[in-house]
């Protein structure tokens, strides 16, 4: 069972598909700092200085100021500011990885365009191709 796993593990595919998983975790890491850090700040500057990550609905009846001193007195809140930033970090990967495929579906359109080289004339074409050569050089 131990050699039959390692033959799994050791494939090109499963190695590949690893090293995709780590690359895709830190590029995700950094297209939510791009989110919260570049993107909204901005967004929430031009709509009234709005900060995007402290917006939420608190439903338990409490006031709190911030989400933080909700979440710290146990409050139970819609936190629809993450949200939006969750799913405008999920836009920016999933269009990123459609722009991937895109461009890996063109690369492998232009291989298949690529024309095959013209077959081999058969063995009577060749003999028939030699006489003539030899013919002429008479």
């Amino acid at each position: 069972m131990l050699k039959e796993f390692k033959a799994f593990a050791m494939r090109g595919n499963v190695v590949d598909m690893a090293v995709g998983i780590v690359i895709g975790a830190s590029f995700g890491k950094i297209v939510s700092s791009l989110v919260s850090d570049v993107i909204m700040p901005p967004i929430g500057l031009m709509l009234g200085k709005v900060d995007f990550s402290q917006l939420f609905l608190n439903i338990s009846g409490g006031e709190y100021a911030t989400l933080s001193a909700a979440r710290d007195a146990g409050a139970a809140t819609i936190n629809y500011g993450v949200f939006l930033n969750t799913v405008l970090d999920f836009v920016i990967v999933a269009f990123a990885i459609f722009m991937v495929v895109k461009g890996m579906n063109k690369m492998k359109k232009k291989e298949e365009e690529k024309p095959a080289s013209p077959p081999k004339p058969s063995v009577e074409v060749a003999l028939l191709t030699e006489i003539r050569d030899a013919l002429k050089a008479r």
